[in-house]
């Protein structure tokens, strides 16, 4: 390990099993196959069977049994869905994961050492799959790479695009949000199309990459049209799926319809309707499964009821629009609620539930970085409630009409909330004091 990647290990990576000790968790470093809701006997009534990964276990399997059982798988990273986009082939990069987020970290490095020498290059970020979500990550990742091609002084020999499936930039799988920002509203639409025109970035929105090849993405748009985009470093987010897991009854007869539809089935409304039908009161509140009611599910590993934003289709029948999206503080709430309901039940032997709240009336903040650096950072900090619009209680927006600025101080904001968020993971002294 070299000193700049044991550097960056310290700040953002620790091992689990010390932390979980320190508080009595059993920890066990394996993978999911299969979930037994109903048991296999009178003995043995929930249990999932797991597969080990590392170690001298590794390939072979077990049964944990469960009184009650939490999802918080988040997603699978589905590049396969798109021909070509698997990380490290094709010029192309990922974020996802720390290991993803260094060899990006790498390429980019020598292709701005090529810049340094010359060459002109092209870069494209955004989303690599029609249904793709996150664009958030993207979003912020595109603006810290265009100040970083700055810092170097190479700004001038990059070409950057931002290439997305939503509708309008600042959609987000959100279906756009509205701020007020020095006393007027202002929508993410132009805040985002400002950042963009501001710092020289393109943009191709409406479009949902189908293929990728050695520095070519393959894109149609909702018009139905097949372009091509050439490119020397992408960073394209991959379509979030689930894991395909199975489940089975006490025969051993499977009934996966009963926990999965992709993702975790959870307290939400289901129904198909159109999107003109759709309301905030679909959205779960309590996340846990009809079928069995010990089984929960936390963040991006519920099924969500319907997207957020109006799904679109080109006129060839593609499906081209954002997921929704269930990352960061929701995903930290949800898990509080669920967590405060197995300890009530636990506590008192009653099934009730205590914690309640959907996205429909959850709001959550938002600190997007667009560019880093103590004295030259900025960040944009937002106030999003609810997540999931209510246009019968807000009717002009969908939403509150929170304030939202853009500086440097929310840059500090941001760093000082990245110390917190890994000091709370830690589970060092006063964590539990620090909100989601």
């Amino acid at each position: 390990m070299d000193r700049c990647r044991e550097n960056v290990c310290k700040k953002t990576v620790c091992p689990l099993a010390p932390i979980y000790k320190r508080k009595n968790i059993t920890f066990i470093q394996a993978k999911v196959v299969s979930f037994h809701p109903e048991g296999d006997s009178e003995i043995r009534k929930g249990f999932v069977t797991i597969e080990y990964v590392t170690g001298n276990k590794a390939g072979s399997q077990e049964k944990i049994d469960y009184d009650y059982l939490i999802n918080g798988t988040g997603p699978r990273l589905d590049f396969e869905a798109t021909e070509g986009l698997m990380p490290g082939t094709n010029k192309t990069v990922s974020v996802c994961s720390f290991d993803h987020a260094e060899h990006a970290w790498k390429e980019l490095k020598a292709l701005i050492e090529r810049m340094k020498k010359g060459e002109n290059v092209k870069i494209a970020i955004g989303t690599g799959h029609a249904l793709a979500t996150c664009q958030g990550a993207a979003f912020e990742y595109i603006l810290n790479v265009e100040q970083e091609l700055r810092k170097h002084k190479v700004r001038d020999k990059a070409e950057i695009t931002w290439l997305s499936n939503e509708i309008e930039i600042g959609d987000f799988g959100m279906d756009g949000m509205m701020f007020k920002v020095g006393g007027k509203a202002m929508s993410a639409k132009d805040l985002g199309e400002m950042l963009f025109e501001d710092r020289g970035i393109k943009w191709i929105i409406r479009s949902g990459i189908y293929k990728v090849e050695d520095g070519k993405a393959h894109y149609e748009n909702l018009d139905g049209e097949k372009k091509m985009i050439n490119f020397d470093f992408a960073m394209l987010i991959p379509k979030f799926s689930g894991h395909g897991f199975k489940s089975y009854d006490k025969q051993g007869n499977e009934n996966t319809e009963k926990l999965f539809k992709a993702f975790m089935i959870v307290d939400a409304d289901y129904t198909a309707k159109p999107y003109e039908e759709w309301k905030a009161q679909d959205w779960p509140e309590t996340y846990q499964n009809p079928s069995y009611p010990n089984i929960f599910a936390a963040g991006i590993a519920f099924h969500p009821p319907h997207s957020i934003s109006k799904p679109q289709t080109s006129v060839n029948g593609t499906k081209i629009f954002p997921a929704p999206p269930r990352t960061g503080m929701p995903s930290a709430i949800i898990g509080k609620i669920v967590s405060d309901n197995i300890v009530h039940m636990i506590e008192t032997g009653k099934s009730d539930i205590i914690e309640r709240g959907a996205m429909s009336n959850m709001g959550a903040a938002c600190v997007a970085s667009s560019g880093y650096g103590n004295i030259t950072g900025s960040a944009v900090t937002m106030m999003i409630e609810p997540i999931v619009p209510d246009f019968d209680k807000y009717p002009k927006y969908g939403r509150k009409l929170n304030p939202a600025s853009m500086g440097l101080s929310g840059h500090w904001i941001k760093k000082i909330l990245h110390h917190m968020f890994i000091y709370k993971a830690k589970m060092k002294p006063g964590w539990s004091l620090i909100p989601e």
